[in-house]
């Protein structure tokens, strides 16, 4: 570890999850010296039990749908130099209820339904394990997402990094106090100019009273690896259905998601009440991982749920006739919340940003969140999209 200890930064990232790794790479590209620092042997959290679905469409109208199709194109960019394999491409919105369908239509006439296509319910169904086209309303089809294997891509992405791009990863090292431009370590001092601290769901150990000031809680989500029975079947795309629609800012912020809600409050009240909606992604072997669900507490509780499980795989069937798909594996994770904002960038001192993604899209989102707050550090210029509120006193 000594020659990382002796060597002076530009950057120092606090954190190897998507969101610390998208500033490391933001770094890197402007040639600037970066050290990522890990208390973990490997990613372990958030950034590797998710879908690796780098979702545009749905996300909230303005800057987090900006910055989904920022993310993005750096997910393309980045993913065949540092061998990590695209595993789909796009996203199909599939929809049982005229409301739902409506939803869709006003998306689609918004800006951020540019490049997406209104599917009628054949084309839905086209490629579904056998589901009737008379089942549905129809659909949305969406050029704009990509989807990787989170669990492989994220330590792929470090390693080409450090390879490629000379950064240096301290790990497992713990960071006990950040006063650039030094900070301290459980495994020595180093020194930076700058330093960027991406917690994720921890609160506790660097600046406490700041993260407080925003009244961030956690999220549990539940999360399955399915093989499909029927032979030789392979997901065509990720997936989604009605339950999304209320979920995601970009399609509930649209009045007729009113009208969708109500049914769905009336026809669906479990799947609500434990926040499942539906996304369904397929990887090289055929697999699927399907979820998810969302349940919100200072401390959740770490089991899995079976009822919501059930909840889950009757979501799956509903919306692409896959009928008890065998399950492989079994995971929750738990992700940074809070009810007002998709993300937050605090600033305790001038050389220091606190970066947290509070809503579960670090894998979509973090990248060009990486990039802004890069350039605020080095250029000295701060974007108001890219600022929020100073915490409580």
């Amino acid at each position: 570890m000594e020659p990382f200890l002796s060597r002076t930064y530009d950057l120092a990232v606090v954190g190897a999850g998507i969101l610390g790794l998208g500033h490391a790479l933001a770094a890197a590209r402007r040639r600037l010296r970066v050290v990522v620092v890990e208390r973990d042997a490997q990613a372990n959290g958030a950034s590797v039990r998710n879908f690796g679905f780098v979702t545009v469409t749905g996300q909230e109208r303005g800057t987090t749908w900006r910055r989904a199709l920022r993310t993005r194109d750096v997910w393309a960019e980045v993913a065949g130099p540092a061998g990590i394999a695209v595993e789909q491409r796009g996203l199909r919105v599939v929809v049982r209820r005229p409301e739902a369908l409506a939803v869709l239509e006003a998306y689609a006439a918004s800006e951020m339904g540019e490049s997406c296509r209104l599917l009628n319910a054949a084309e839905a169904a086209e490629g579904l394990a056998g589901l009737p086209a008379a089942q549905l309303a129809g659909g949305l089809a969406s050029p704009h997402e990509l989807r990787v294997e989170s669990r492989s891509a994220v330590p792929r992405l470090a390693a080409w990094l450090a390879e490629a791009w000379g950064v240096d990863f301290l790990q497992p090292a713990l960071v006990r106090a950040v006063a650039p431009p030094r900070l301290e370590t459980t495994a020595g001092p180093l020194e930076a100019g700058a330093v960027v601290v991406c917690p994720g769901d921890e609160f506790l150990s660097l600046y406490p009273e700041r993260i407080a000031g925003y009244g961030l809680s956690r999220c549990l989500l539940q999360m399955l690896r399915l093989r499909p029975r029927e032979a030789g079947f392979r997901l065509p795309c990720p997936v989604m259905s009605d339950l999304g629609l209320v979920r995601y800012a970009g399609y509930t912020a649209l009045p007729e998601a009113a009208a969708l809600r109500a049914r769905l409050e009336r026809e669906q009240p479990r799947h609500l009440a434990e926040g499942v909606h539906l996304i369904a992604v397929a990887g090289a072997d055929g697999t699927l991982v399907a979820g998810d669900s969302h349940r919100y507490a200072a401390t959740p509780a770490p089991f899995a749920s079976a009822e919501v499980e059930a909840l889950i795989l009757d979501e799956l069937q509903r919306a692409t006739g896959l009928a008890e798909p065998e399950v492989l594996e079994r995971w929750t994770g738990t992700y940074a919340w809070a009810p007002d904002r998709a993300a937050l960038i605090d600033r305790p001192e001038a050389a220091v940003r606190l970066v947290v993604v509070t809503g579960g899209t670090g894998a979509s989102t973090g990248f060009a969140l990486g990039e802004e707050v890069v350039a605020e550090l080095f250029d000295g210029a701060a974007s108001a999209e890219a600022s929020s509120p100073e915490p409580a006193e």
